[in-house]
């Protein structure tokens, strides 16, 4: 549904909808998992990754299994929240798109590259990190202005 190649109307009207609601441009996205650096989430989730003429977002949608759902409409609990975290254009420091490097290692282990934004808040700089699809080259050109 979110995917960058596909151009059918229901991604279309989500784009526009996600536009309208942060009041900002998309200029690039791709798919991702967090994996550390946000203070609220200490647990690998995977989301949306968005640069936005405002910034950078991530967004999580949360899914669960069909017998969970149902149990827990019986038993009156709320569903899963979504889980999203902004970093303003403003504070963004860098933005880094990390590969790994050694041709083994790749073979190895997952060869996706990380994202990597360092950023500040009240003069504390951070860093977040995030695994990232190949379409990813696109989101970190856009949050480092090109």
């Amino acid at each position: 549904m979110f995917s960058a190649d596909k151009n059918d109307d229901s991604v279309n009207e989500f784009w526009a909808e996600f536009e309208a609601a942060t009041g900002e441009t998309v200029l690039a996205r791709s798919m991702g998992k967090y994996i550390s650096g946000w203070d609220e989430y200490h647990e690998p989730l995977w989301g949306l990754t968005v640069a936005t003429s405002g910034g950078f977002r991530f967004h999580h949608f949360p899914k669960e299994a069909t017998i969970f759902g149902i149990a827990r409409t019986a038993s009156g609990r709320k569903p899963p929240k979504e889980k999203t975290f902004f970093i303003p254009k403003e504070t963004i420091i860098s933005a880094e798109l990390v590969r790994e490097k050694q041709w083994w290692k790749r073979l190895l282990a997952s060869s996706s590259p990380f994202l990597v934004i360092c950023f500040h808040i009240d003069g504390i700089e951070k860093k977040v990190i995030i695994e990232v699809d190949h379409n990813a080259v696109a989101v970190t050109d856009a949050l480092n202005g090109g």
